[in-house]
Order: C-alpha cells, then structure tokens, then sequence
C-alpha cells in the first residue's frame, strides 16, 4: 500500500515535482489524515487522483495528487492552512504538457471531529472545459463558478485511506459503492477481562467478525456481505501486540467481485469452526477485484 505524503511547509499554495511525491515524506508526525482515490478520465488516459485532508495547530489542510493507473505522481499541490489568506482558491497545472485547473472552495465548510469536511464546500479538477472530477456537496456553486460542464466519463470512487487514532474502539464511515448507502464501522479490542485479546468488527452496530485468541491470530482475512456485496476484511495488528515501538495496525476493507468469495454463514464467526489464515503482508496479498477498498490505520493511544 502506498503511504501517504506530507502536507506541511511554508508556502500557502505549493506545487510538488514527481520527486518530492515519495513515500518517504509520511505525515508520521499527525496521523489525522484521509486520503480519498478516484480514477479518472484526464488528459485522454486513466489516472488517479488523490484528494487528502489532515488537520494541525493552524487548521485543515488539502492536498491533491495527480498519478498514472502505476502510482508514478505526476503533479502534487499543497493548499496549507494559514489565518491570513482565503479558503478558496485557483491553481493552473501542467500535467503531461496539458494545462488543467484546480478550484477548492472551503469557506463554508463544516468540519467534525476528523480532518475530512462535513459540507459546504466543493474541489473540482477541469480539463478543456469539463469537470473531471468534483468532490464536495456545493455541486452546482461548482459548477457555476468554474463554468465547466460535466465529464462524459464518470470518475469512480476507488479508495479511501484513514488514520484513527483511540485505545480500544475505532470508528469510521464508508460507502461500498457509488450509490450505496453510508455504513458505519467499528473496531473493537478488548482483552474481556483477561489476557485473551478478542477483536470484533461491526457494522451499523452489527458484529460481523470476531475473532478470538488474538495474539495466534494477528493477521488474517475473512469475508462478509454488505448490501449483498462481499466484502472481505483483512487486518493485521502485530505492531499493536509485538512491536518494539508504537505501531498502527491495519485494516481493509475490499469489496469483491467473485462468486466464490461469498459468504454464507453466520454473522459472527466462531473460532472453533472457522479457519484463520495468516498474511505475510498486506502487499503480498492478492486482492482479485477492481472494486472499492477501505483502508484504515488504527493508533494506540493509551
């Protein structure tokens, strides 16, 4: 999985080479970050935009990333938060030899307890006069002030990459699809009382894994139904129980496409009866779908 690359500098606005876009710039410090990935139609191919929020002392911060369908950046831009300039703005960017316009408009943007706006606000990406892409609710207001039509190529809503930070209880919201409803997801750790650590996942308040004897059972992967779509939930907490210093560990939340990856029985799993297969990484693993994934970071906070 790829890391996320810092939003912090000195410039208000700033425009990021292909080699400034490497993982090693990891926001490390703040793990309040979402990063959200469409693929889109641009510049008469399939690239990938990336649209991340974080949060620091001075307030909320944007960062949009422009990359081919192999992860290689092609253009990054940095809106950083400051007291002195306007929560709106316009940037010209030159992708592959093509000029394209970025708007963000987050002067009436409502926040919650996350870095990600609520509503009020709209970014858009413009090519040749079409709306690429236009994340936010202010659709219209977007539309207007850009001057630009809709795309004929829809984008699609492929990723979303989470930073939560808690002791036992973990929380965020998603859709599966496009269209789909809003779920709500749980994670929960818990050592019951005693040594033996139990993790449980829930959805809209409905516990649909659980796993027991943590420790033997640090990594792993089952699958459940959501909306009847299987979705397949792979975790890994070997920072949170083995590692030297304090680690995150990962859950995903990927949707799939093939039959035999549905699943038929109980919403809760019982361990007697189930098999717990353990991954090497998670970038090892072999994910046959091209549908939406869900990944979150889960920090320890003791």
């Amino acid at each position: 999985m790829r890391d996320f690359t810092s939003c912090f500098g000195e410039n208000g606005v700033q425009v990021a080479d292909t080699s400034s876009c490497s993982s090693a710039n990891l926001c490390k410090s703040s793990p309040n970050l979402v990063t959200c990935t469409y693929q889109c139609k641009l510049v008469g191919k399939s690239c990938l935009i990336s649209v991340s929020w974080s949060k620091n002392l001075m307030g909320h911060c944007l960062s949009v990333e422009i990359s081919d369908l192999s992860h290689q950046c092609l253009c990054k831009v940095d809106v950083k938060p400051s007291l002195f300039t306007k929560r709106k703005g316009f940037k010209c960017l030159d992708v592959s030899s093509c000029k394209i316009d970025l708007f963000w408009d987050l002067s009436m943007a409502k926040f919650g307890s996350g870095p990600e706006p609520l509503e009020g606000f709209y970014v858009g990406i413009v090519f040749k006069g079409e709306m690429v892409l236009l994340v936010g609710d202010l659709r219209k207001e977007a539309l207007k002030k850009t001057g630009a039509v809709p795309s004929l190529f829809n984008s699609i809503f492929v990723s979303k990459k989470e930073h939560l930070v808690g002791k036992n209880v973990y929380g965020s919201k998603t859709r599966f699809t496009e269209n789909g409803l809003m779920h709500s997801i749980v994670i929960e750790c818990d050592a019951n009382g005693n040594d033996d650590l139990c993790l449980i996942v829930r959805v809209d308040s409905k516990p649909v894994m659980k796993v027991k004897h943590l420790r033997w059972k640090f990594r792993g992967n089952y699958t459940i139904l959501v909306d009847g779509l299987p979705v397949e939930i792979f975790w890994d907490v070997h920072n949170w129980l083995f590692g030297t210093t304090l680690g995150n560990a990962i859950f995903m939340f990927q949707t799939c496409l093939s039959a035999e990856k549905l699943w038929t029985g109980e919403t809760v799993l019982d361990d007697s009866e189930q098999q717990w297969p353990c991954l090497p990484s998670f970038k090892e693993s072999k994910v046959s779908s091209l549908g939406f994934c869900l990944t979150l970071y889960a920090w320890k906070h003791e």
